[in-house]
C-alpha cells in the first residue's frame, strides 16, 4: 500500500513537471572576437603607468579617478585609448579593457 501511494506521488509529479513550460538561456561568449586581440595590442597586469606610456603613448583621455578614500579602497585611474580602456590601481594596471563594437566611451 505504501509502495503504491509512492509510485503514484513520483509518477504525478513526474507528469506535473513534463507539463511545465521549458525554462530557455541565453549564452554570452566572453571569449569572441579575441583571437585578434593580443596582450601585445594592450597594457598587461602589473605595468606601471610610465611603462604604459612608454610603450603605447599618451592615452587619448585620462579619465576622473575614482576611490582613495580609504587604504582598502586605493585610487582607480582610467585611461582612455583608442579601442581600450587602461585601469590602474594606484600606479599598475589591474586591467585593460577593449571597447565593444558599437558603444562609444561615455555614452
Amino acid at each position: 500500500m505504501f509502495m503504491k501511494s509512492v509510485l503514484a506521488t513520483v509518477s504525478g509529479l513526474a507528469i506535473a513537471m513534463l507539463s511545465l513550460p521549458q525554462a530557455h538561456a541565453d549564452n554570452l561568449d566572453m571569449h569572441a572576437g579575441k583571437a585578434h586581440r593580443s596582450s601585445a595590442s594592450a597594457p598587461t597586469r602589473g605595468m606601471s603607468m610610465a611603462q604604459v606610456e612608454r610603450r603605447f603613448g599618451a592615452p587619448l583621455e585620462k579619465l576622473p579617478s575614482a576611490g582613495g578614500d580609504t587604504a582598502r579602497h586605493p585610487v582607480i585611474h582610467r585611461w582612455r585609448y583608442q579601442g581600450y580602456t587602461v585601469y590602474f590601481e594606484r600606479s599598475h594596471v589591474i586591467h585593460s579593457v577593449f571597447d565593444t563594437a558599437g558603444v562609444t566611451p561615455g555614452s
